[in-house]
Formats: C-alpha cells, sequence, structure tokens
C-alpha cells in the first residue's frame, strides 16, 4: 500500500469514527458499552444537553470519560496541519478527589488503551489533563469551586464541552457559570446518582431542553446474566443483597404502579428511598406537600403512547374540553390543552413573541370549537385571557366557552362546594379545586386511566407544585409567584391542563362526533 492510499485510508476511517461515536468506542477504544450506555453516547454526539440520573455502579462515569475521549479527538477540524475548529473539554465535580482519583483515571484508562490498539492519540497526558502542543486544544479536570466562576471563563471555543459527574452536589450558582460558556458547538453531560429532587440536576431530568436518561441496576447486564459481563459494573449478587435492606417483599395484590413496586427474580418488590436512589436510578419519594409526583406523569405518558401505538386514533371520544391560558407580555406563549374524558389529545404552544395577541389567539380557539360543535373551550378569563373570552363572545360563541377564575369560590352551578373524588376535601379557592381534579385524575388509585402526551415542560411544571391545609381544613395551593421563582418561568400547560376541569357544561348540539385531525 502506497503512502497516499495509506493516508486516504486513515481519512476514511477518521470519518466513519467521527460520523459514529459509538463505533469509534468500539474500535479505536476497546469498550464494551451496554445498549444504555450507547445510547448515552450518541446523544452527547447529537444533542446539546445530556441528563443521566444512576443507580450505583451503573458505569455512569465511565460513559462520561468515553464522551469525552469522543468529543476531544472527534471535533477539531484541521486545514492541512492547521487547526481551524478548536476544541476545549472540561471534567468538573464537587471534590478534588472525585476528579483526580475517579474521573482522570477513567480518562487515563481510555488513552493508553487506545495506544496500545495502535491509536495514538495527540498530547500528553497528566494528573489532571491531556494537554496538545495547541493551547487552544486540551481536555482539564477540576473541582467545581462555587466560590471561583472565573475558572470557567477561559472555555470560549468553537467545540466545548462540559462533563460533570455526582452534578447534584454541584451549586445552581457554578452551573450557571457554566452555562455561560455554551456556545457553538457546546455540550453538556451531567451524571449523578438523584439523591435530592431540588436544585439543577433534579431540573435536567424534567426540563424540555434535556435529552434524559436513567440508569437503573436492575438492567445492568451483570444483573440480567446473573455473571460477569462487565467488569467493575454492578453485579446480580449486590442487588440482591441490598434488596434485602432497601425494599419490602409484597403480595402481588398489594402491588401498584403508584408506589413504582417492581419485580425481580421472581418477587415483588416496594422501594424504600435508598433503593430508589442507588438500585432503580430514581429521585426519592415526594415529600407529603408535593402535588403531584414524577411516576404519575410518567404512567399516564405510557398509557397515551400504548393508547396510540394500539389503536393509531384521528378521533377521541367523549366531550372535548379545551383549556387555554393565554400569554401576555413577557411570555412567550399562550398555550391549549385538549382533553377528551381521560384523554389530553395533544398540548400545543402558539407563539406571541412576549405581547398579547387576544384576535390572533380568539380565532385559534373559534376555529377548533367551528371544527367540534360540542367543544367547550376554558379560558384563564384573569388578565389577558379576558380579551379573548370577550371576542369569542362577539363572534357568537357564548355557549361554547366559559370564563374561568381562580379566586372565585371553588363551588359548582348549583353552588355547592366542589369537593376531591373522595367527597372529604374541600377547597380554599377555585384554583385549589382545579390543581387537585388534576391530582385526583393522575392519581393511579383512583383509576381514572389517565393519557397525557409526553412533555417534559408539563413533567416540570406538575411536580413543582405544593400545596397545604389551611387551618379550617380546607386544601391551598402555594402562590403562583414560589412556582415561577423555582421554575423560572410560568407553568402555563399545567394551567392550561387544570382549566380543562373547570366545572362547566356546554349547551351546544349533542349529536354531533369528537373533533378530527
Amino acid at each position: 500500500m502506497s503512502e497516499q492510499e495509506f493516508e486516504k485510508q486513515g481519512e476514511n476511517q477518521v470519518r466513519a469514527w467521527t460520523e459514529d461515536w459509538c463505533k469509534f468506542a468500539r474500535e479505536a477504544l476497546s469498550v464494551n458499552l451496554d445498549k444504555e450506555q450507547e445510547a448515552i453516547l450518541s446523544s452527547v454526539q447529537y444533542n446539546p444537553r445530556t441528563s443521566v440520573a444512576s443507580g450505583t455502579a451503573r458505569g455512569k462515569d465511565f460513559v462520561t470519560a468515553v464522551a469525552a475521549i469522543c468529543f476531544m479527538y472527534l471535533t477539531p477540524k484541521w486545514r492541512g496541519k492547521e487547526l481551524i475548529e478548536n476544541t476545549k473539554v472540561a471534567l468538573t465535580a464537587p471534590t478534588d478527589r472525585q476528579v483526580k482519583n475517579i474521573m482522570m483515571p477513567e480518562i487515563s484508562r481510555l488513552f493508553n488503551r487506545a495506544k496500545r490498539n495502535g491509536v495514538l492519540f495527540p498530547g500528553r497526558l497528566n494528573a489532571y489533563d491531556i494537554r496538545t502542543d495547541n493551547e487552544e486544544w486540551f481536555l482539564t479536570g477540576f473541582k467545581a469551586d462555587e466560590h471561583n466562576h472565573e475558572a470557567w471563563s477561559g472555555f470560549h471555543a468553537v467545540n466545548t464541552m462540559f462533563a460533570i459527574t455526582e452534578a447534584s452536589g454541584i451549586s445552581d450558582d457554578t452551573f450557571a457559570a457554566i452555562e455561560g460558556n455554551l456556545q457553538g458547538n457546546s455540550r453538556i453531560l451531567i451524571v449523578f446518582n438523584p439523591n435530592t429532587t431540588i436544585g439543577y440536576a433534579a431540573k435536567s431530568q424534567k426540563g424540555e431542553r434535556w435529552s434524559r436518561f436513567r440508569l437503573s441496576s436492575l438492567s445492568a447486564p451483570n444483573v440480567l446474566a446473573k455473571k460477569q459481563i462487565i467488569p467493575g459494573q454492578v453485579d446480580y449478587e449486590w442487588v440482591k443483597d441490598k434488596l434485602e435492606l432497601w425494599a419490602k417483599e409484597i403480595r402481588p395484590d398489594e402491588f401498584t404502579e403508584e408506589e413504582d413496586d417492581f419485580e425481580f427474580d421472581g418477587k415483588l418488590y416496594r422501594p424504600e428511598d435508598l433503593c430508589r436512589i442507588k438500585i432503580l436510578g430514581k429521585f426519592p419519594k415526594v415529600g407529603e406537600d408535593s402535588l403531584i409526583p414524577e411516576q404519575w406523569i410518567e404512567l399516564a405518558n405510557q398509557r397515551w403512547e400504548k393508547y396510540h401505538k394500539t389503536y393509531r386514533v384521528n378521533q377521541y371520544p367523549g366531550l372535548q374540553r379545551i383549556g387555554v391560558d393565554v400569554a401576555g407580555m413577557g411570555r412567550d406563549s399562550s398555550c391549549f390543552v385538549h382533553r377528551h374524558d381521560n384523554i389530553v389529545s395533544k398540548i400545543r404552544k402558539k407563539n406571541s413573541g412576549g405581547r398579547a395577541n387576544h384576535m390572533e389567539i380568539a380565532g385559534a380557539v373559534k376555529h377548533h370549537l367551528d371544527k367540534d360543535k360540542r367543544a367547550i373551550a376554558l379560558i384563564d378569563t384573569i388578565g389577558e385571557g379576558a380579551g379573548v373570552y370577550s371576542r369569542l363572545e362577539e363572534l357568537g360563541l357564548v355557549e361554547q366557552i366559559a370564563s374561568c377564575k381562580y379566586s372565585e369560590a371553588a363551588k359548582d352551578e348549583s353552588e355547592e362546594p366542589l369537593t376531591d373524588v373522595t367527597g372529604q376535601y374541600k377547597f380554599a379557592n377555585m384554583r385549589a379545586y382545579l390543581f387537585w381534579a388534576v391530582r385526583d385524575w393522575l392519581n393511579p388509585r383512583n383509576n381514572q386511566n389517565a393519557m397525557l402526551p409526553p412533555s417534559p415542560s408539563l413533567l416540570e411544571e406538575a411536580t413543582e407544585i405544593k400545596w397545604k391545609f389551611q387551618s379550617n381544613g380546607s386544601i391551598i395551593i402555594e402562590p403562583k409567584d414560589e412556582i415561577v421563582k423555582r421554575l423560572s418561568r410560568s407553568p402555563d400547560e399545567f394551567d392550561a391542563l387544570a382549566n380543562t376541569f373547570y366545572p362547566a357544561t356546554v349547551s351546544a348540539p349533542q349529536n354531533l362526533t369528537g373533533l378530527f385531525f
């Protein structure tokens, strides 16, 4: 083979690796990733933000190191010998020990394994970094110091990656500093054990900006095979032993998805919080003051996906109720939630550009009401929604619209107090009733068979809302300002969903079928 042919072959090989990072990991690094780890690596290749919540010894730090090496050596671009698109990779963790003794040894093993395979990476391997002859191309690791945000100031590059392990132990202020560097072809990969439900890492598992993964010990190859397949990963005996300590064995008649009950080795278990965190890779059970547990949303999403995969429907049974939350100044989108009895067919957002556009929103509502003469639109008329409601009245749609005011008393059309599904709880105002109605609808114990299309933003909103009892025994929801403070935005999708439970009836013709798409 001539030198020119050899160089061409090398270029083709690098091109193939650049197009498929999993191929690079197998061939250049000789690593054996399981299917879930490969999915995480592919996410880092294509998505700006990847979040991984993981059980113990599930290989999260290893796949993070693989992703960092891939980014380091597959993203720079050259013109001849000139580096024209540089790359910088930062590895960080809450402590220096985690960087030096956990993350960098993984990097070192991969670097040296490639060398043994005949793949010689440019750069010198040191205790905390890989330095090349080009000062604008490097990988470095250091402790995330919340008091030293200047440490992040040098990470402006064409290709920039931040790989963060034990991310739940890093402050929101530090993440804010990192966020300032996410420009151009940037990546952020955060991996963590989900030991707390608050903070940046926890929010990443709910936010729509993120590609999200959960690594459960129950699905680890060593556990499934009951033998060592991938050295260093969690094994069957460890899981079996820890279930005796961290989970309760239950009978089949006690099994409920609401409690995240699961089957392992022919037995049924109910997890305690340590089991949820260290084995299932899930957050601890929500506090008693949280309105909606995350697992209720996930179950509703699963039912929705199964229903649509099974029936491939374009028509839904039952009366259509359209919850409308109208955007005003400073908010980007108005939200529409279309619910047909137990099925939310879709959640739509209409961009407003941060300005109120009553006529356009009224036109959108009218379009759907004209399409389905049995439908009713339930519009939040506190604030911007009042203008939309008035315009729809002018258009002669009074029989198909209802004004939803959160501050009004929680009473039905007969002026009787509204209660929860058990008839036991009463509510401080209409907002509390509507929010609790969503909770009752989603609660698996109530057998409502709720179906929701997957929406990371709705998941984030629903799981942030808190409630409490007043001194008179009625239920009240925390002020909206408190929710906005934690979310950094308004819970518009949840508000629109709650509006669909407003106790209003429709007097439009009843002999027509439901909504068609």
